[in-house]
């Protein structure tokens, strides 16, 4: 145990996100005093104005948000600390940046990570319990193959479209979009995009805090970072789409607003309210760690 007062253990007053050890900071300057970690920011709506001591040995990843500046010191005693630094968009909209190390101390979830995309039958049998939680209940047996799985998956996203266009009062012709003309798309088509880019943003954002490798996707497959594609898509019912419809539903109701920065604005506020990325890390620790009781983190 640190002595009292050392890095503020004592005195620490900026919260911590959720117990997944991930502290969220923006507008203000991290920087070394003392031999301490101190951020100092002006205030805004979550955090009052002042100097902040961080709490080093009870943080795994600082997720530093827009309007931050970093010096050289204090990425020195994040790396000597073990403790990741994340340069992200608002409330993890974007992820832009990751230093090392901001995963787990051991190699255990990344190995079991590629021994289970490297076998076919374990492989399928994650690609289903991916399904599973995208589609909310179990799957027939009998069901093996991605392409079957897709079918059902089509067929139910179809009717979730139906509903949440039903109750938005949003307007739905279908999922079109053309990538060589991409301003001839539907609000409601624009929306989902950028609901997507962020949410995606956030499962990378899990995937590097886990340790796992981004580029061996159980469903996506030609993506460096398929693995996060994965992620994201299992809260695309719950999370992506609903975020879309309800900023289409803002600018029916106020003609002026930019889609993508509302979509955007509404995109953060849910990440951080619904605390999506700790949901995340724990779709990933229940499907890649199974009943495995390492103790990665």
């Amino acid at each position: 145990m640190p002595l009292k007062g050392r890095l503020g253990l004592q005195t620490a007053r900026v919260p911590h996100a959720d117990r997944h050890g991930l502290l969220w900071l923006d507008r203000g300057r991290l920087a070394v005093e003392d031999g301490t970690l101190v951020f100092t920011t002006a205030g805004h709506d979550s955090l009052d104005a002042g100097a902040y001591d961080i709490p080093l040995q009870q943080v795994s990843n600082v997720l530093l948000g827009p309007g931050s500046v970093v010096s050289h010191d204090a990425l020195r005693i994040l790396a000597r600390q073990q403790t990741g630094l994340l340069a992200v968009g608002a409330s993890g909209v974007r992820l832009y940046a990751a230093s090392m190390p901001f995963g787990p101390d051991r190699a255990t979830r990344a190995r079991r990570h590629a021994e289970l995309w490297a076998n076919e039958d374990r492989r399928i049998d994650m690609a289903r319990a991916m399904y599973a939680i995208r589609l909310g209940g179990s799957l027939p047996s009998y069901q093996r193959d991605i392409d079957s799985l897709r079918g059902i998956e089509g067929a139910r996203m179809k009717q979730t479209y139906q509903n949440l266009a039903q109750q938005y009062g949003v307007a739905w012709q279908g999922r079109r979009y053309d990538r060589s003309d991409p301003e001839s798309a539907t609000a409601i088509n624009k929306a989902i995009n950028h609901a997507a880019t962020a949410v995606y943003a956030a499962a990378r954002i899990a995937v590097a805090v886990t340790g796992t490798v981004p580029q061996l996707g159980f469903i996506h497959e030609s993506s460096g970072h398929a693995f996060a594609l994965d992620i994201a898509d299992l809260q695309r019912s719950t999370v992506t789409l609903p975020i879309a419809f309800r900023a289409v539903k803002k600018k029916q109701e106020r003609p002026g607003y930019d889609i993508e920065r509302t979509t955007r604005r509404l995109a953060g506020q849910t990440l951080r309210k619904e605390k999506v990325i700790p949901q995340m890390i724990d779709h990933i620790k229940e499907l890649i760690d199974g009943d495995d009781d390492s103790g990665d983190a």
